[in-house]
């Protein structure tokens, strides 16, 4: 029997997060072309079941917003944006990309998404950081939503 097609797009758009946010720790870390990362990520990994559009959105939008997700961290932060995590910080603008500029994704999922990556990816109590964070990114950018769900 087939999933559901909401159950398919949410996995495929799992996946698309995790390499995403590969991706997006490479491009911080090396500073190489967005081109070069994401030909050398769809010659490297299965691309068969990641929902490929959310991959690309993600690779090349929060480079080109990064200033203006920065801008929006930044004061939520109880540290410097250079002091954090480079795992942190790459899935604090990929969680504030998705939550100012993926009003299709419930801003739930994009926190749910984001503590997942992090546990799996990041220190031993970062999940609850990055929870915490991009709560406060919600309160901000989704308010209407939230206060619409509660």
């Amino acid at each position: 029997m087939s999933r559901p097609a909401h159950n398919t797009l949410a996995a495929e758009r799992r996946k698309a997060r995790h390499y995403g946010m590969q991706a997006l720790y490479q491009w911080h870390m090396a500073g190489a072309s967005l081109a070069a990362i994401e030909a050398e990520f769809r010659a490297d990994y299965d691309f068969s079941h990641v929902d490929l559009e959310y991959f690309q959105a993600l690779l090349h939008g929060v480079p080109a917003h990064v200033d203006e997700l920065e801008a929006t961290l930044e004061p939520l932060l109880d540290r410097k944006l250079d002091d954090l995590d480079p795992i942190e910080r790459t899935l604090l603008r990929m969680g504030t990309f998705e939550l100012a500029h993926r009003l299709d994704v419930p801003y739930k999922v994009v926190i749910n998404e984001a503590v997942a990556l992090t546990k799996k990816f990041g220190a031993t109590d970062g999940h609850k950081y990055i929870n915490g964070v991009l709560d406060k990114v919600a309160r901000q950018l989704r308010k209407v939503e939230i206060d619409a769900a509660s």
